[in-house]
């Protein structure tokens, strides 16, 4: 028996994973209105996109702070995003100030203590995206 026959008749055999669905979620089916987290400021719109994933490894939402609200100061425990859709923000992170709007995001980073805040006249619509921390 040849020797490459033999080293592959003793390698323990690979499973290939089984491919995984394409999953679309049309943000109406996810949308609700609730107080934004870390404070309950003011009063938000919350799309949860990827909280029906099965096996995710990150998570996608987009909020919609309204006028007055804000996602209170928070240490994070993962690198985030925040990315402006609309309106006009003021993100903190590390004790640092910075006026956001449209087009413009906000990398932050593990260990921060991190918030945003919804400042002008029209909501600020925002997609925040981090990796999701398992035990």
């Amino acid at each position: 028996m040849p020797v490459a026959t033999l080293l592959l008749m003793l390698l323990p055999a690979t499973q290939t994973p089984a491919p995984r669905p394409l999953i679309v979620v049309d943000e109406r089916t996810v949308r609700r209105e609730e107080s934004p987290p870390h404070g309950a400021i003011g009063t938000s719109t919350a799309f949860r996109i990827s909280d029906g994933v099965p096996d995710r490894t990150m998570e996608f939402r987009k909020r919609i702070l309204h006028p007055g609200a804000a996602i209170g100061a928070h240490v994070i425990a993962h690198d985030e995003v925040y990315y402006v859709l609309s309106g006009r923000g003021e993100v903190t992170s590390g004790g640092a100030r910075r006026a956001v709007g449209p087009g413009m995001a906000a990398y932050l980073y593990t260990g921060e203590r991190v918030g945003i805040r919804q400042t002008g006249r029209e909501p600020l619509a925002l997609i925040i995206a981090y990796p999701v921390v398992r035990p």
